[in-house]
């Protein structure tokens, strides 16, 4: 994909994290494909957008991503950093 201001995070590193695509958007956040340098594979990283870091938008992503670490099953993804 293409970068441009509209994904701003598209090629931009982020600690060990390489930004490569973006896979689309929804109600908390914008989900794009990484890379961890670390580990050299392909993960998919979650951004809340700068315009929606109210504290309340904050605490709700947060909470989201420990449900989601709760859960153990192959179909569901693996949170492996918040």
């Amino acid at each position: 994909m293409e970068k441009n201001s509209e994904w701003p995070l598209l090629g931009k590193t982020i600690g060990h994290f390489r930004v490569v695509d973006f896979i689309g958007k929804g109600g908390m956040g914008e989900v794009y494909v990484g890379y961890d340098d670390k580990l050299k594979r392909k993960v998919a990283l979650k951004a809340l957008p700068p315009e929606m870091a109210s504290e309340e938008r904050l605490m709700r992503f947060e909470r989201e991503a420990k449900a989601v670490a709760a859960l153990d099953h192959p179909s569901i993804v693996t949170i492996h950093s918040v």
